[in-house]
């Protein structure tokens, strides 16, 4: 997930879901090829194994974490998905506020 001057996130996920301009939807392993404008809203990234990047918003740097299974939400301005192979690019126009969860 980037914004224009700094990456999100970054790394292998199980499913992350997004604010499309129709409405939520999630996507997971094998989905449809697609390209989506995003509304203001939450998106919700759920990190798969191994090791991952994620946007600390207390220290203003990027973490590296190895927390399969962790929860990252982020209210976002809008912006752009695009989902193809099994590979998901998200690129936001601005980050709102970020939460982690088990």
């Amino acid at each position: 997930m980037l914004t224009p001057d700094k990456v999100i996130f970054e790394g292998q996920i199980v499913s992350v879901k997004v604010p499309g301009v129709l409405g939520q939807f999630q996507v997971l392993k094998n989905h449809a090829p697609i390209v989506s404008s995003l509304e203001e809203g939450t998106v919700t990234i759920v990190a798969a194994g191994g090791t991952h990047q994620v946007f600390d918003e207390a220290s203003g740097e990027i973490v590296e974490v190895e927390e399969p299974g962790q929860s990252y939400s982020f209210q976002i301005a809008g912006g752009f998905i695009e989902v193809l192979n099994n590979e998901v690019s998200l690129l936001v126009s601005s980050l709102l506020n970020s939460n982690h969860q088990n």
